[in-house]
């Protein structure tokens, strides 16, 4: 065997073993991330049956809640906050890809990367750090919210900050891998897919007895289609380019 060809093999084997162990590292960060917003995500149960029942019993019963306002901002604040690391694992967040769009894999994540250390870091670490602040304060003084005289306690609320900041920051490090791996090797690393619309739209279209199989088909490579250019716009780390 030529030795350019033996130098070529071992150093696919070198790297093989590398690109998994990056990979394992990142999905489980993902999963992580994943899990917890899955878990947060319960919560919008909890504050639907809250206004439920506030709404039974203000209009109906003549007998309101008074830290029923308290009660729905916490569930909808850590909700809000518990799932920023979620959004973050699925490049959910809102982006303006105008211009990054354009922009080949490797400019894309030297970008992604000036702007993580820039913007991200400083940021996140400022609201771990405040926010462990704010929680300890809170704990120490048993704080009640002020909104209504005998508001509920807000110090197991507060200790939501450092918490949903800490968990950004980590799938933040995983983001910040993938960049550097994109600026070795040219492709986004892969992410931990999750359900999204389009797994919706089949399953929909899959059950209905009302639609032809031509025009489910048709249907189907459609969404699909409005779901790839999607993807291409900024969720390039699900797809290579």
């Amino acid at each position: 065997m030529p030795r350019k060809v033996l130098v070529l093999s071992a150093s696919f084997l070198v790297r093989q073993p590398t690109t998994m162990g990056v990979n394992r590292f990142l999905h489980i960060i993902d999963e992580i991330s994943t899990w917890t917003g899955k878990a947060a995500a319960w919560l919008i149960m909890g504050l639907m049956g809250l206004v439920c029942v506030e709404v039974f019993k203000r209009y109906l019963l003549n007998a309101p809640t008074a830290w029923i306002f308290d009660a729905s901002n916490m569930l909808y604040g850590t909700l809000f906050m518990l799932c920023g690391a979620y959004a973050l694992a699925q490049n959910a967040h809102v982006r303006g890809d105008f211009l990054y769009s354009s922009m080949k894999p490797r400019t894309q994540a030297a970008l992604d990367l000036v702007l993580y250390f820039v913007f991200f870091l400083p940021g996140i670490v400022a609201l771990v750090y405040a926010g462990t602040d704010y929680a300890h304060d809170s704990w120490r003084i048993n704080e009640h919210s002020n909104i209504t005289a005998d508001g509920p306690p807000i110090y197991h609320f507060k200790t939501m900050i450092p918490i949903a900041g800490a968990l950004v920051l980590l799938q933040g490090f995983a983001e910040i891998v993938r960049c550097i791996v994109c600026l070795k090797t040219g492709e986004w690393p892969a992410r931990l897919k999750d359900v999204n619309e389009i797994d919706v739209v089949e399953e929909q279209l899959a059950a209905s007895e009302h639609v032809d199989a031509e025009a489910r088909q048709r249907a189907i490579e459609a969404a699909q289609s409005i779901d790839e250019s999607a993807r291409q716009r900024g969720m390039g780390g699900e797809t290579a380019r």
